[in-house]
């Protein structure tokens, strides 16, 4: 790989932000913190009077992570419980700015669980900034969102070939578990932000993936886990790393 080549890759990768456990250790799934503030801040817009700020995401208690099932995709957080930190506007006057937070956060903690599959326990909101009653807040994003992410090559081409080691059996397992992803309902595409969409490795297979927004993210995962495993002989190991949702 050449250094231009290097430097997208580089790009890519920090463009997904966290690999955020998806579910509980059994699981076996991860969600780009990407994906997820997608979706958080679709959230975000239904409840009035407010606009996010920059948002992250992280574990609630580092110190009580679970040891996951699986081999998590490379730089993955482990599982355990998420906490939602963001910022967020306001307009002033009207409803008392705390119930406003309270909406806030219960819109980004449902949104988390019930579009997603995340375990999020906490959600700690920061008020930034009030503009005048009868001005709409405006929506922002961390400074180095507002450049883009630069993941919309590995998302434009979603299906490279796949990831070979061990010869044309192989490559043929990696075909099988690539078939077997992609007819799941609620795949919208494989995708390919950390390599190729699906990894052979010893007695273990990596799937890279984008969800449909009309699907909740770990069902989709489990099913892929259970039909993947189920397309390759000797039933391996199956992580699944969801990057985008459509």
């Amino acid at each position: 790989m050449g250094p231009e080549g290097l430097i997208t890759a580089v790009r890519q990768r920090l463009g997904l932000g966290r690999l955020l456990p998806l579910g509980e250790a059994a699981d076996g799934a991860w969600l780009a913190e990407k994906a997820a503030d997608t979706v958080l801040r679709q959230a975000a817009t239904q409840v009035a009077g407010v606009g996010l700020g920059p948002l992250r995401i992280g574990l609630a208690d580092p110190d009580t992570a679970a040891a996951p099932a699986v081999p998590p995709p490379p730089g993955a957080l482990p599982p355990g419980p998420l906490r939602i930190e963001a910022d967020f506007i306001a307009t002033a006057g009207g409803e008392p700015l705390p119930h406003r937070a309270e909406r806030l956060r219960i819109a980004l903690r449902e949104a988390a669980s019930a579009r997603l599959g995340l375990v999020v326990t906490a959600v700690d909101l920061r008020v930034t900034d009030l503009v005048e009653a009868g001005q709409e807040p405006v929506a922002t994003t961390a400074p180095d969102e507002a450049g883009g992410d630069g993941l919309e090559e590995a998302y434009a081409d979603s299906a490279p070939p796949e990831e070979s080691h061990g010869g044309p059996q192989e490559g043929d397992w990696a075909a099988r578990a690539a078939a077997a992803a992609t007819s799941v309902a609620g795949v919208a595409r494989l995708t390919h932000v950390l390599g190729a969409p699906v990894r052979i490795g010893e007695g273990h297979v990596q799937v890279e993936l984008a969800t449909a927004a009309d699907h909740r993210a770990l069902a989709v995962a489990i099913a892929v886990r259970r039909t993947v495993a189920a397309s390759q002989d000797g039933r391996p190991t199956v992580t699944v790393l969801v990057t985008r949702v459509e």
